[in-house]
């Protein structure tokens, strides 16, 4: 996080109270070099709170809802 483009937000940026302030934050991610490890992140850690790596967390559920899927279409 320290080299992504949020570094030099405050955090409240990325934890919006409405659909606008999610798009706020999704502008900051949308071309942070550190995107996909961001978005890795929150999902390897199940964070369902805020934006991570240009996602809401109602995205991040259906990412994970895919790979699930997709991990039981594979086996």
């Amino acid at each position: 996080m320290a080299r992504g483009n949020c570094a030099e937000k405050p955090p409240s940026v990325f934890f919006p109270s409405d659909g606008v302030g999610v798009e706020v934050a999704k502008r900051v991610c949308a071309d942070c070099p550190v995107k996909n490890q961001c978005l890795e992140y929150a999902l390897d850690n199940r964070i369902d709170h805020g934006v991570w790596g240009g996602t809401s967390e109602r995205e991040r559920r259906r990412i994970l809802k895919a790979r699930a899927t997709q991990a039981v279409s594979i086996a």
